[in-house]
């Protein structure tokens, strides 16, 4: 075999070879960036459905001070309809003794 064509194959062994290591190293950092970014991306959604929770029950504990205080307000007009009743009964009646 002629040196020429042994060194033509050590080159291309050993080129394949770097190529390889090269490859593997630069995936290694690829799969460690994108845990990285999975991780980011996870405590973020974590931090948002906390917040959704947060107004959720924000919402609720509002709809029942919400529903405590239209029972209460029908329950004011209720008597106000009564007190006004009981007021013109008042005016009307007096009206008629004076």
């Amino acid at each position: 075999m002629e040196w020429n064509i042994v060194v033509g194959i050590v080159c291309t062994v050993l080129g394949a070879t770097l190529s390889y290591v090269a490859f593997s190293r630069n995936k290694t950092k690829d799969d460690k960036n994108e845990g990285q970014q999975t991780g980011v991306v996870l405590t973020e959604l974590g931090y948002i459905k906390g917040g959704i929770d947060d107004l959720k029950a924000e919402n609720r504990e509002q709809r029942k001070v919400n529903t405590e205080v239209y029972s209460r307000l029908s329950a004011v007009e209720s008597s106000a309809k009564q007190a006004h009743h009981r007021i013109d009964r008042l005016e009307t009646d007096g009206g008629h003794e004076h």
